[in-house]
């Protein structure tokens, strides 16, 4: 842009003539580094800048010229898209600030102002708008900015109370008489309120836009439609186009005049106060049979500013005639607005409409500009983020679009940051949502980590031990598969079953000396890591005698029996856990981080991969590249509208084990009211004639991991139009954002599914069941008696009378064809083994569960009691009724004693096994309990065969 002529004569330069401040509504870093803008600002009389998010996107989100900084913060913070934007746009503004710094100065802090919008999201949120407000004022630190709040009803008290604060304010989205009389109410009494409190009002700038041109674009297209339609009135209505937003600007600047005039803007004014100008905002043209300047030609008069857009500036000074004309046709303006309202135009119905459009508009403009920052962050942190590639059939594609779309724009992403409980059922949800700020809160607090690791190496422990359940154990195993053992820390092995072999080969593992022992517990009243505790420990005594306790660290929350526990015992350490963190989204808290600093694990490395993860699905990044929101969307929409509840997981051997994990997470998470998703981990993969249309693929792979014929077998999949997410890690650590991704994912699937993501109530019945039968134990001395209904060899088996009936008596085959006939299309089968947990028995459920999927073409799931009842068991008992279950349950070989009570662990597991199945049988589950009897590998062979017999 250049100057026409010598300032003297430029039609721009001439509205100071008639106390008019041309402004520019344009900001741009190539503008104002390249010389246009200073330009502007003394050759064309440009007195002032505003910008708007729409703005912004269009010098973020094209070219280059913001790259070079953008690496440079992401060379040196891990940011959220929406902090990358603050970061740059402060820069824009800071500079345009510097260059307007003379003409502020010149105008005695009139003029000279550079503006900065809180976030357009904010809109309906007085509190936010304040605090924002307040942030962005501090951070950019120029007496000659303006913070942008629009005028809506809840934006007016942040308006008040920024004033009394001494902020600049420029008030924006103003179309209506009402609204603009509001804003004039805040601004005098926020000068009032800064008064009252004894404080200086000089030196507080404000303006209020008021826009033009959108009120005449809706008017216009009313009376457009209605001469069309042959209305009666075409001729008068015909002689308002073009008209009404002008009468409506001019009639605000007559309030504004009575206002001048006041008593009350005289005493505020004897106190230093300057006036709050009236700045005409929207003013190009929208209509190319009017004048490409007519929204600056007719509106110009004193003490007023005129925002304008590029290419209106350079008509204007092309061709413009400054002339006083806002003062002008007074008569003329209120004949029009009576017109309008005779004519039922609806004036005050547009202003109402173009407030929300504005609002949603302005909304939308910053999804697409944090859109295209989040798209050039990600583009330059390449490998340091997780990628993610969705390959889907184009019917799913297309309805997940619609669902992230959806999401888009009721904002819920920002909703669930925000901890707003209305996202899924407006019960407790919002007191379960401190996991979103762990990450954060553990960086601030690593150095306590770090110090505690320092301490476990030097007292070289040889192994370390934990003991717990659910989401306190199956987050530290994918830790200890993942990363293995680290150089100078012990190997850490996970605990998690009360089988009493399983227990025995774990204390083979570990020499109790040279072990520490991690205890824990959320509640600290679980039954299983509390008997565990009191085996270990007794053994740990033998070994170290009174120094027992220093071998010992829990993890639990504040005020639990777990930590009374600790204390009373003499641990060495006792880390806390947040009360509002479920089990299973606690992986990125203590419990996950503890087990980690002791084996080794870098965790301030680990937990600023978590960040990355954390900020790439920040409520600044809109759905449809939020990593977080996207994957849940995908989860719940293949649910909800295809049938597609069965999450199947598929990863490389490094990362295998997140598997297990993701489990409990979406299986507790979502297996509700009949409702929910179900997981599907190590299940290898076969040809797509085995898999119906009820399954949704997640390919895990770790990029270190050559997995040629895995991947074969995942495009033969997709190209069979099976729908596959695939999840590419490009170093072992970013499964700290995996754990993340998946939380929030889970969420978001919930909402879809219309559940409470953070209960489990069918987890606590299993509970409920497991307590009534050892309590019964610890009464009588043993368990009520049970009486199989039918008995072949080694096996004997059970059900609920209604199922039991017609097969007493029946051979194994006989009854186990018969439970496999009740699979039908859509089901999966779950193998329930409430037995060790070893190479040949894992080797064993796989054999059997994969049979069974080939031969049904269902989907199986291998699962190990107890630790699947704090896992899937909720999915099992609470979700879609489309689950076919085999409890497996077989004689200890030797059970072991739980110190300082009556039963023992093969008590404890029996119990377990019988509340589990009461429970299925209860809620009409298709279940059926075979018991083995004898050598348990014998017993293994004979059910496997006689299972494959039958399918």
């Amino acid at each position: 842009m250049t100057a026409k002529s010598a300032q003297g004569a430029n039609p721009l330069a001439r509205l100071s003539d008639f106390g008019q401040s041309p402004w520019l509504d344009f900001v741009r870093r190539a503008y104002t580094e390249g010389g246009e803008m200073e330009k502007l600002i003394t050759e064309d009389g440009v007195k002032g800048v505003t910008s708007n998010p729409a703005i912004f996107q269009k010098a973020m989100g094209e070219g280059t010229e913001y790259d070079t900084q953008i690496r440079e913060i992401l060379g040196r913070e891990i940011v959220s898209p929406g902090r990358l934007y603050e970061l740059l746009a402060i820069d824009d503004i800071r500079a345009v600030a510097k260059l307007l710094r003379p003409v502020f100065k010149e105008t005695g802090g009139l003029d000279g102002y550079v503006s900065l919008e809180v976030s357009p999201y904010l809109a309906r949120d007085t509190e936010g708008t304040i605090e924002e407000a307040g942030r962005l004022w501090n951070e950019v630190n120029e007496p000659n900015l303006m913070i942008k709040i629009p005028g809506t009803a809840e934006g007016v008290p942040a308006i008040r109370k920024k004033i009394a604060d001494a902020v600049n304010i420029n008030v924006t989205l103003l179309f209506s008489q009402q609204s603009y009389k509001d804003v004039v109410e805040c601004w005098l009494s926020g000068l009032e309120d800064r008064l009252a409190a004894g404080k200086k009002i000089s030196g507080i700038a404000s303006v209020a836009s008021f826009f033009v041109s959108r009120i005449d674009a809706k008017i216009d297209a009313e009376i457009d439609r209605r001469v069309k339609a042959g209305d009666p009135e075409s001729e008068k209505l015909k002689a308002l186009r073009g008209k009404v937003a002008i009468a409506n600007a001019r009639m605000a600047y007559q309030y504004w005049l009575d206002v001048m005039k006041s008593a009350r803007w005289e005493k505020l004014k004897a106190e230093g106060a300057q006036p709050q100008r009236l700045l005409w905002a929207s003013t190009g043209v929208k209509d190319k049979a009017y004048s490409d300047v007519l929204y600056i030609e007719e509106l110009i008069g004193p003490e007023t500013v005129n925002t304008i857009p590029p290419a209106t500036l350079d008509a204007f000074r092309d061709h413009g005639t400054p002339k006083r004309s806002l003062d002008q046709g007074v008569e003329e303006a209120k004949h029009v607005l009576a017109e309008a309202e005779r004519l039922k135009l609806d004036l005050d119905g547009v202003t109402d409409v173009l407030v929300k459009e504005g609002v949603s508009s302005f909304a939308d403009a910053f999804d697409t500009l944090l859109g295209s920052v989040a798209e050039k962050q990600e583009k330059f942190l390449g490998d340091k983020l997780t990628g993610t590639k969705l390959s889907l059939p184009d019917d799913l594609a297309a309805a997940v679009k619609d669902g992230l779309e959806s999401w888009r724009k009721d904002g819920a992403i920002r909703k669930l940051w925000a901890k707003d409980a209305s996202v899924w059922t407006g019960a407790d949800e919002a007191k379960w949502l401190k996991w979103l700020d762990i990450v954060d809160d553990r960086l601030a607090h690593v150095s306590e980590l770090e110090a505690f690791q320092a301490e476990v190496k030097k007292r070289g422990f040889s192994q370390i031990l934990l003991l717990g359940m659910g989401g306190s154990s199956l987050g530290p195993e994918v830790l200890a598969m993942t990363f293995g053992k680290h150089e100078g820390y012990g190997h850490l092995y996970v605990l998690d079953s009360t089988d009493p072999q399983q227990i025995a080969t774990f204390e083979k593992k570990i020499d109790p000396a040279k072990t520490l022992f991690i205890v824990s517990s959320k509640s600290g009243g679980t039954l299983e890591p509390n008997i565990l505790l009191s085996y270990f420990f007794d053994l740990a005594k033998k070994a170290v005698g009174d120094k027992v306790g220093s071998h010992f660290v829990a993890v639990t929350d504040p005020g639990s029996n777990m930590e009374k526990r600790a204390k009373q015992d003499g641990f060495w350490k006792i880390f806390y856990g947040e009360k509002e963190i479920g089990g299973r989204y606690s992986v990125l808290s203590d419990f996950g981080l503890v087990p980690a600093a002791a084996s080794g694990v870098p965790v301030k490395a680990f937990l600023e991969d978590a960040l990355r993860g954390v900020k790439a699905c920040d409520a600044s990044v809109p759905p449809a590249i939020n990593p977080g929101v996207l994957l849940g969307t995908v989860f719940g929409v293949a649910a909800t509208k295809f049938g597609r509840d069965k999450i199947t997981i598929i990863a490389t051997p490094k990362v295998k084990d997140f598997g297990a994990w993701a489990e409990q997470l979406i299986a507790e998470s979502t297996g509700k009211s009949g409702k929910g998703l179900i997981p599907i981990d190590d299940e290898t993969l076969a040809g797509p004639a085995h898999y119906g249309k009820d399954r949704l693929f997640v390919y895990i792979r770790l990029a270190t991991e050559h997995m040629h014929e895995q991947d074969e077998a995942v495009k033969t999949l997709i190209e069979a139009g099976q729908p596959v997410v695939t999840i590419t890690l490009h170093a072992p650590r970013q499964i700290a954002q995996e754990f993340f991704r998946w939380e929030i994912a889970t969420a978001v699937a919930g909402a879809f599914l219309g559940i409470n993501p953070f209960d489990q109530p069918d987890v606590e019945a299993s509970k409920v069941g497991t307590k009534k039968l050892t309590t019964a134990y610890n009464e009588t001395g043993s368990l009520p008696e049970e009486k199989p209904f039918a008995t072949d060899g080694a096996l004997s088996f059970f059900a609920d009378p209604k199922n039991a009936g017609a097969l007493a008596g029946k051979t194994a085959k006989d009854i186990l064809g018969a439970h496999f006939s009740r699979v039908k299309a859509g089901d999966y089968v779950a193998l329930l083994a409430y037995i060790e947990r070893d190479h040949a028995t894992c080797e064993w459920i796989q054999h059997t569960r994969l049979a069974i999927r080939d031969a049904k073409k269902v989907a199986s799931a291998a699962e190990f009691g107890p630790r699947f009842l704090h896992s899937t068991g909720q999915a099992y008992k609470g979700g879609p009724d489309s689950g076919v279950f085999l409890q497996i349950t077989a004689e200890d070989a030797k059970d072991l004693e739980v110190p300082g009570e009556r039963f023992s662990f093969g008590v404890v597991k029996a119990a377990q096994a019988r509340g589990d199945f009461d429970v299925l049988a209860e809620r009409g589950r298709r279940a059926l309990r075979v018991h083995i009897t004898g050598d348990l590998k014998a017993g293994l062979q004979t059910l496997s065969a006689a299972i494959r017999s039958v399918l």
